[in-house]
Order: structure tokens, then sequence, then C-alpha cells
């Protein structure tokens, strides 16, 4: 009886232990993807506004793999110089509110367990 007791007392917290850490390393993983992806597809796009939309929806495409929601990311998108010019490079930043595992929002709280974020930096190309 003291085995089982003393087992799920201390079992229950080292099993929410790995799964709050293995949403985090999905959220690692995530962000870095969805930077990546943005950029690359920000400095292939034809005019800066098409860029925009889709570098947002790469990023978006690229966080839903990893079961994350648009709503809980924020992608910033900023240019070094004139947006889409030869030579310029493009940098995206993607930050996530991981949220904690089996913890459900309640009236618009969103307990996360940790904001994490990644950087992707593309030179758009001088002869294309």
């Amino acid at each position: 009886m003291e085995f089982v007791f003393l087992g799920v007392l201390l079992l229950v917290p080292v099993v929410y232990l790995v799964l709050t850490v293995g949403q985090l390393q999905g959220g690692s993983f995530a962000v870095v993807g969805a930077a990546d992806q943005a950029a690359k597809v920000y400095v292939d796009a034809a005019s800066p506004q098409e860029a925009d939309a889709l570098a947002r929806e790469a990023a978006r495409i690229a966080l839903a793999n990893f079961g994350f929601g648009a709503e809980q990311a924020a992608v910033d998108i900023a240019c070094s110089g004139r947006c889409l010019a030869p030579g310029t490079t493009v940098t995206v930043v993607v930050r996530l509110d991981v949220p904690l595992p089996l913890v459900p929002a309640i009236a618009g709280t969103h307990p996360s367990a940790a904001t994490v974020d990644a950087t992707s930096t593309q030179i758009v190309e001088r002869f294309g």
C-alpha cells in the first residue's frame, strides 16, 4: 500500500515534468522552423505585400505542424532597407507562448509554461 501511494505521489509530478519539457521542446522546434521558412518565403516573393502574407502563412503552417495555433504566436518581419531590394536582408522573429500541458484556458486566460522565440535572416538575391 505504501509503495503504491508513494509511487503515485512521486510519479505524477515526474510525468507532468516530462510532458512540460516535451511541450517546450516542440515549441522550440516550431518557432525555429516557422522563422526559417517565413524568411525564405519572404525573400522569394514578387511584392512586399505578397511577401508579408506568404511569410505569415508559412509561419502559421510550420506552427500548425507542431500542434500550435497562430493565435499563440507573434510574427515580426523587418527589412534592413527597402523591402525586397537586391542585397537587403529580411529578419523574421517568431515568438510563441507555449501552453502548460493538460491545463485548459479559462475565461480568456492562457497559462503558459514559457515563451520561446527564434530569429532567421535571409538576404534578398542580387541577381534574381
